[in-house]
């Protein structure tokens, strides 16, 4: 019972009321998030018949995401983050109702909704920095891993379970209700928020312009574990994030239709899936002192499963059931390792910098993190077309296994960084 209880997830995190009712409130949003994630695009698509039109949300998501990432992390540096989180949760509960509206008016016009989606997305990436920024003021920083673990889960969870309740209450109940439920469950965050302390930030910035979003690139620049976490995620993500490749490898290498079907959402699934599964079973994340270390096996874990997922994809003309089962087992693999990743990954941003860069990085990693895998998507679509899909996804867990290696013998600081613990007091 003891080893059990050390494998499944680390909930000491949920002990602290601030991070519990933050992790909640997560919860509750999270169902409301995704369904407004799945309807927006639907909508576009039910207004103008056009996948041209749903493509431009990528463009009004990114751009966004870039920009307000990065300046909000400046923001978060010297603003009182309470006060910053209060401001941006107000902004996603009226963005939201603005999104009912809309809807309940009977908007017709596509450029309404992806206006309405760019300003959600702004109020999206400077919370998000923010959000990140305050862990290391509410919990000690051996169970930065753990609370990272279990927020990375439940979004994870809802980018499973979301898509397909909205798919399903859609035609049902209508765009209106789903964009209403988003706006009232956010009202959870909000109330979590309410009830933080004041937040100050140690030695804030003096201005929060282009100036001070150039110095938290310089201060990366000055600390190279840092700057290794950034390297190696894009690594990870860029040769070995096969997700362009799925409604190819779903229709030609597994016979599904054109449309989609089961293989198609299997494969989309699978991933967070893995992530999941893995956010379960974390607990052993918070007994992990050389967390550098750590970082480079989950990532050589994942680039492994890649390099399997196209190797189950190329034998899939002899075995086709078989080579499916095999294809989804290496993507849960690789969600698993990527989810472990991620939370190591983030709780050095949050435990290794100082307080006073803390929001500018963590927009710098909303960067990495939203750009990564749409590079990725270029590079795939692009090999895929020269190399074939199973090509293309092999080669590109490879690569990944290569350079995070090369990355690893580069930077030897990386892998040596580890965590101090405080010592427990027995009595």
């Amino acid at each position: 019972m003891q080893r059990l209880r050390g494998l499944v997830a680390d909930t000491r995190p949920l002990r602290n009321d601030n991070f519990r009712r933050l992790w909640i409130a997560g919860v509750i949003t999270m169902v409301g998030a995704q369904l407004t994630v799945v309807s927006v695009p639907a909508q576009i698509y039910d207004i103008s018949g056009s996948s041209a039109y749903v493509g431009l949300t990528g463009l009004f998501g990114l751009i966004p995401l870039v920009v307000f990432g990065l300046w909000g992390g400046a923001l978060a540096d010297h603003f009182d983050r309470r006060t910053m989180m209060l401001i941006t949760t107000s902004g996603l509960i009226g963005t939201s109702a603005l999104f009912w509206l809309q809807a309940a008016l009977g908007n017709a016009n596509v450029w309404v909704l992806l206006g309405l989606f760019a300003v959600q997305q702004a109020f999206f990436a400077v919370n998000s920095p923010t959000r990140q920024a305050i862990l290391p003021k509410l919990l000690p920083a051996e169970q930065l891993p753990a609370a990272n673990s279990l927020t990375m889960t439940v979004f994870q969870a809802g980018a499973i379970g979301g898509p397909l309740v909205a798919g399903i209450l859609i035609p049902v109940i209508g765009y209106e209700w789903l964009y209403l439920i988003d706006t009232l469950t956010l009202f959870a965050t909000l109330s979590a928020v309410i009830r933080l302390p004041r937040l100050p930030v140690d030695n804030p910035i003096g201005s929060p312009g282009l100036r001070s979003v150039i110095e938290g690139f310089r201060y990366l620049r000055g600390h190279t574990v840092l700057l290794m976490s950034f390297v190696v995620d894009l690594i990870a993500m860029i040769f070995g994030m096969p997700r362009a490749l799925f409604p190819e490898i779903a229709h030609v290498s597994f016979n599904g239709p054109d449309e989609g079907g089961l293989v198609f959402a299997l494969l989309f699934a699978a991933i967070p899936a893995g992530a999941v599964i893995g956010g379960v079973f974390s607990g052993w994340v918070s007994r992990v002192e050389r967390q550098g270390y750590a970082v480079i096996v989950c990532i050589l874990v994942w680039g492994a499963a890649m390099t399997g997922f196209g190797v189950a994809v190329a034998l899939a003309d002899h075995w086709q059931q078989a080579m499916l089962v095999v294809a989804l087992l290496m993507l849960v693999i690789g969600g698993a390792a990527d989810m472990a990743s991620a939370a190591f990954r983030t709780s050095m941003l949050q435990s290794a910098a100082d307080d006073a860069v803390r929001g500018r990085l963590q927009g710098i990693f909303i960067v990495v993190v939203a750009g990564g895998p749409r590079v990725a998507d270029v590079v795939h679509g692009a090999s895929a077309a020269m190399v074939g899909t199973a090509a293309a996804a092999a080669g590109g867990g490879i690569l990944v296994i290569v350079g995070t290696m090369v990355a690893a013998v580069a930077v030897p600081s990386f892998i040596r960084y580890r965590i101090t613990r405080t010592p427990t007091i027995t009595r």
